[in-house]
């Protein structure tokens, strides 16, 4: 009756009689589509919230509920903000389209190297073009590329939650991928195991261990650009003296990484499932120490914006901080294995991105303390793997964090190696007698120790 007044004092000259007329078939309709409407958002909203919760971030009934409980989410009011990146054309659009229409009847006439290349074709005009994502997966399955299949099931799933072919691939691929990647868990376990079993007063694993200290903190300022040697971060953490030449700030986070490892080591490898805000403030604190003492320990005041990655705003960075610390300690985190504990931590916190400087290495070393909580050792990510982690973490930050868990895994893997090479005893001396060696009469001169 109130709207009907309204349009009937400011309408009235213009529509005379129709205005009320018009105003109850528009509420009339309104009160038919409403129950439409509803049913749609009930539908989109269910089949969206089991592909966040069974594929988003790794599929089964523990990874998911794991990474959605620090509700790492975006306030809608900083997409006004954010760094867009650059749409594709409806030129570059009709070409993906066009692209995909000759994919499928190449695919038709067995055909399929070049429907494969026509996918990735339509994938670079349109990266978005859930269609191809299905389709390109479709046919990776089929050559038994299950992971990459999924990952692209996954992030069609991303774009269009309520795509019903990529929910029903992505259901049957998802198994398959769990297993392969405990499968790979297994061998990192094995060779962990292998580790341990080595005496701790083996003088080759205490000198390797020692060098992979060094090692460490060369490659985690050197990620972030540093030109610092690791002869020249050794001297620096030796002796204290500065190196002519290089930044002081360069030689100074060589410093405080080398503080907030010593204070892992010292006061919390001993505290797993009793994390604190202030243990996270306390390694930042001495990672930006000696660069930044007052920024160091203490919670960005700006907003910030990280690539295409908008952290919360500041001030919800308490409350995403304490959901992080609750997740750290909750019974689902530390059942997980390890490996993949570790890289959700490493993710989580550099998503929350909660200082002004210093997030990759403190989310690196509090990766580090989860892993030597659980009695692996801590893991490297070199220099030369800056491409690639920070493309797993991009990847991540689209929907899919497994590939950065392998891609740690990977770089676990590599740790381990490195060491189990290095505390390995093998033969050393001449080979065995031939009919071509110069001395038939020499011997293996020390045995081979399996």
């Amino acid at each position: 009756m109130a709207a009907v007044t309204v349009c009937r004092y400011t309408g009235g000259r213009l529509l005379g009689g129709w205005c009320p007329l018009l105003c109850v078939l528009l509420g009339s309709l309104v009160v038919v589509l409403m129950p439409l409407v509803r049913k749609e958002d009930q539908c989109c909203s269910a089949l969206r919230g089991l592909s966040l919760l069974r594929c988003r971030m790794g599929g089964g009934s523990q990874r998911p509920a794991a990474v959605q409980t620090t509700s790492l989410t975006v306030p809608f009011t900083a997409l006004d903000v954010l760094p867009l990146r650059s749409k594709p054309s409806n030129e570059m659009k009709l070409e993906a389209k066009a692209a995909l229409q000759l994919a499928l009847e190449m695919r038709k006439l067995g055909k399929r190297e070049k429907a494969h290349k026509l996918l990735v074709h339509a994938l670079g005009m349109n990266p978005d073009f859930v269609d191809a994502l299905t389709e390109l997966g479709t046919i990776l399955e089929e050559e038994k590329d299950v992971v990459q299949a999924d990952h692209l099931y996954t992030k069609a799933l991303a774009i269009s939650p309520c795509n019903e072919r990529a929910l029903v691939s992505r259901d049957r691929t998802s198994p398959l991928v769990e297993e392969i990647d405990q499968r790979y868990f297994g061998i990192i376990d094995s060779k962990v195991r292998r580790l341990m079993s080595i005496p701790k007063g083996n003088s080759a694993l205490r000198r390797v261990m020692e060098e992979t200290y060094y090692h460490h903190i060369y490659h985690t300022v050197a990620i972030e650009g540093s030109t610092l040697t690791l002869s020249e971060i050794r001297h620096i953490l030796e002796t204290r003296y500065a190196v002519a030449g290089k930044s002081l700030q360069e030689q100074n986070e060589a410093i405080g990484v080398d503080a907030a490892m010593k204070y892992i080591n010292t006061s919390l490898l001993s505290r797993a499932g009793t994390m604190d805000v202030s243990d996270i403030l306390g390694i930042h604190r001495r990672v930006l120490g000696y660069v930044d003492p007052v920024e160091g320990g203490r919670l960005r005041t700006n907003q910030v914006f990280v690539g295409h990655h908008i952290p919360p705003h500041p001030r919800d960075l308490q409350r995403h901080m304490q959901e992080l610390v609750q997740w750290l300690n909750s019974e689902d985190a530390l059942q997980m294995h390890p490996v993949e504990y570790a890289a959700l931590a490493h993710y989580k916190l550099v998503y929350v991105h909660p200082f002004v400087d210093g997030n990759g290495r403190t989310s690196r070393l509090l990766m580090n303390l989860v892993l030597m909580q659980a009695r692996y050792p801590p893991v490297t990510i070199r220099k030369e793997q800056r491409a690639e982690y920070y493309a797993a973490l991009d990847t991540a930050n689209e929907g899919d964090v497994r590939p950065f868990i392998r891609f740690i895994a990977k770089c676990t893997e590599m740790t381990l190696d490195t060491l189990l090479i290095s505390t390995t005893e093998h033969a050393v001396g001449l080979p065995g007698a031939s009919e071509d060696q110069a001395c038939p009469d020499c011997q293996q001169t020390i045995p081979i120790h399996n």
